[in-house]
């Protein structure tokens, strides 16, 4: 794993006490239930969770959100979030030598609502690498997400994404096909978090590592201080083979304008960034692996949003919390109609 996590692991403890926020973990394990040696937990597709796909070809997948045309007043060296079918984001990104070979964060735990079926609202981190104007994109993604259409509930589910082709053939969330190997027993993928944070009252986190195995060259997801989930192997990817050349973090979610108005689907806790601690969600302690295996905090990062007038960013530092942003909004609003 890579270096610093003694550190990070004392630090962690450290802010988890001074902020008030704490680490959750999975319903499931309230019954009692564990899975035996040997073996791991998969959630069960059921017929309804199929039925509720667009089709059977569509079922665990992202739509691709590379059609759409790409915006005139870009930079050219932003990520590639353009809105391609309803696709909106409030995220962080690094800018530096392009060189990553992982990401970590501490991810706020929240709730938000739904509009619509098809609509999903989600909280990850991207560790991504090709062209983000052609076909060849790969992306590793990991965080939790609020999606009726995929689980047939609005509770927040830790999930996993990956694609080596921009969204259109290849890859699935969670184990929904061939790709991630699952190796911990403990942690299932697609299982819901509890319990989740509150305005004013506790706040909740899930810290979530993925990096790349210098030896066999497999990309590896953490969970928490120092839990392995599994790998996705590199034979999966082609850019990622190598390494990865951009990170992001933060929220996305689905505005399918019914009605003909942006959806009332929150991100994140559904305010604000500029509310802060207890009511805004938020992303600590960015920080990405470098050449030699080592984590060190995310300080060259931008920010982008493409509509803040229904979800935005703010970005800050401090000794405690690292490199950190609030993000977030309500979507429909009177400033957001």
């Amino acid at each position: 794993m890579p270096k610093v996590m003694k550190m990070a692991k004392t630090d962690a403890v450290k802010e988890n006490n001074s902020s008030s926020s704490r680490s959750v973990w999975q319903m499931w394990h309230q019954k009692g239930q564990r899975c035996p040696k040997g073996t791991v937990p998969i959630r069960r597709s059921s017929v309804p969770d199929v039925l509720r796909a667009k089709s059977l070809y569509d079922f665990g997948k992202k739509s691709s959100k590379y059609t759409a045309a790409t915006s005139s007043g870009r930079r050219a060296d932003a990520p590639d979030v353009v809105s391609g079918n309803g696709h909106e984001h409030a995220i962080a990104y690094t800018t530096g030598s392009g060189e990553v070979y992982g990401a970590k964060a501490t991810i706020n735990v929240w709730d938000p609502s739904i509009e619509e079926v098809n609509e999903f609202s989600l909280s990850q981190l991207w560790v991504l690498s090709g062209s983000f104007d052609g076909s060849d994109l790969n992306s590793i993604e990991a965080g939790w997400q609020v999606s009726p259409e995929l689980y047939g509930d609005s509770r927040p589910r830790l999930f996993t994404y990956w694609t080596s082709d921009s969204y259109q053939a290849t890859g699935c969330y969670n184990l929904l096909c061939s790709g991630f190997i699952q190796t911990n027993s403990r942690i299932a993928i697609g299982a819901a978090i509890s319990p989740v944070s509150a305005i004013h009252g506790n706040q909740y986190d899930i810290t979530i590592l993925i990096w790349k195995d210098p030896k066999l060259g497999n990309w590896w997801m953490g969970f928490g201080d120092s839990t392995l989930v599994g790998y996705w192997p590199t034979e999966l990817f082609t850019h990622l083979t190598d390494r990865a050349t951009m990170v992001e973090w933060g929220g996305e979610v689905v505005n399918s304008r019914a009605n003909d108005a942006h959806t009332s689907t929150q991100m994140g806790s559904g305010h604000y960034a500029e509310d802060g601690f207890g009511k805004a969600s938020y992303f600590r302690n960015l920080e990405i692996v470098d050449s030699d295996n080592s984590l060190s905090s995310a300080r060259d990062i931008s920010t982008l949003a493409e509509n803040t007038n229904c979800y935005n960013i703010k970005s800050s530092y401090n000794n405690e919390w690292g490199t950190h942003f609030y993000y977030g909004g309500p979507g429909k609003s009177p400033q957001c109609p």
